[in-house]
């Protein structure tokens, strides 16, 4: 096996690293949409139960930071492997709604929040999780043209 063929296979700890990324993307986003779609009914069930909730941190401004960053890195490195800009597609507009949804007017924890990023969560995931399948077809079709490489 070639040194060409063995920095693009999946033994790469660069590759490794971007998959794990991903997979972690693709979690946190799915968290952070059942969180958010979940919140407002939580919200509005404690006060019934007698529990408030006084001087939170609101920790949807630190997950949007970090999911801004995870998936750029992640989205970039995939990108310069696959060179398919599909997931971008789905990573830019998950994160303006989830940046709208935290940093403007619609940070209220209205329904209206809820839904922006729900919405946006879902498109961050998905991002991930497209990005992780198209890396993994450059390692399929790496591996599949040593095999051939290799009987020729």
């Amino acid at each position: 096996m070639s040194k060409a063929g063995a920095s693009t296979s999946s033994s790469d700890p660069l590759t490794q690293a971007t998959s794990k990324a991903d997979r972690l993307g693709i979690a946190g986003s799915l968290l952070c949409a059942v969180h958010c779609a979940l919140m407002p009914l939580l919200l509005s069930v404690l006060p019934a139960l007698g529990i408030g909730l006084t001087g939170t941190v609101d920790w949807d401004q630190t997950f949007v930071v970090f999911a801004t960053l995870l998936g750029v890195a992640t989205l970039s490195l995939g990108y310069r492997r696959h060179r398919v800009h599909h997931a971008w597609v789905l990573l830019v507009p998950g994160l303006v709604m989830v940046w709208l949804g935290s940093f403007t007017s619609l940070h209220d924890h209205s329904a209206g929040h809820a839904i922006m990023m729900t919405c946006g969560g879902l498109m961050i995931a998905a991002a991930h999780l497209l990005n992780l399948k198209l890396s993994h077809r450059v390692d399929r079709l790496v591996l599949e043209s040593q095999g051939t490489a290799e009987l020729a």
